[in-house]
């Protein structure tokens, strides 16, 4: 169970029906989650870890984003408990033969401790109306709804590419296959230490308002 919440699978209502009327209401709640949220570092991501009902819960919000086609063109996998401590040796060993050996090695020390690790893969292919970039885009969506469902259930979580999300031989031990991408590795367990805030971008360089007649340039 969430180490902030007695229940928190219980939080969710069940999922609407086909069809169903979803009407689009305010959530204070979600504001103050998204002006708040955090990654906790994955190195001190510790027991407990989700719960079987909980980690449903979780790839089911994790689901729920924008795709075009409904083509849910991204997978999961689930890496967890002794399951998850050999993935890990396995890394390790893998890590031993690369050029960068020393700096592979550490790079692991952020994939042990939390109790689960949630693979996210992009399976974006062909399609003769919907772009593979869009796809793509769709399994990002992925990762960043399963790091607020792992927050609002009252976990930390942190997203992880790193080598082994491109090294042949550690995609081949999860099974990606030749056309799809790892998008990240999502570790979520109990934080041992609370996030602190960095620094976020400055929105005054990074936004412009457009207007008819105006003339843009290239930044």
């Amino acid at each position: 169970m969430s180490p902030n919440h007695p229940s928190g699978a219980s939080l969710a209502p069940p999922p609407p029906g086909f069809g169903e009327p979803l009407p689009i209401q305010p959530s204070p709640e979600t504001v103050a989650l998204l002006a708040r949220r955090r990654s906790a570092s994955a190195s001190v991501l510790g027991p407990p870890g989700p719960s079987g009902q909980e980690i449903e819960l979780l790839l089911r919000l994790a689901s729920r984003v924008p795709d075009h086609g409904k083509l849910a063109p991204w997978r999961f996998i689930l890496l967890a408990g002794e399951h998850k401590d050999a993935w890990v040796a396995r890394l390790g060993a893998i890590a031993q033969t690369r050029p960068d050996a020393e700096k592979a090695s550490a790079a692991l020390g952020k994939a042990g401790p939390s109790p689960l690790c949630v693979v996210i893969v992009s399976r974006a292919a062909p399609h003769p109306k919907i772009p593979e970039w869009e796809q793509f885009l769709s399994a990002g969506a992925v990762n960043m709804n399963l790091l607020l469902a792992a927050h609002a259930l009252g976990y930390g979580a942190n997203w992880i590419t790193d080598w082994y999300s491109e090294d042949a031989g550690a995609r081949a031990l999860l099974g990606v296959a030749a056309g799809e991408q790892i998008t990240g590795h999502i570790y979520i367990g109990a934080p041992a230490a609370t996030p602190l805030e960095r620094p976020r971008p400055d929105l005054e360089q990074l936004v412009t308002v457009w207007r008819a007649g105006d003339q843009p340039r290239p930044r």
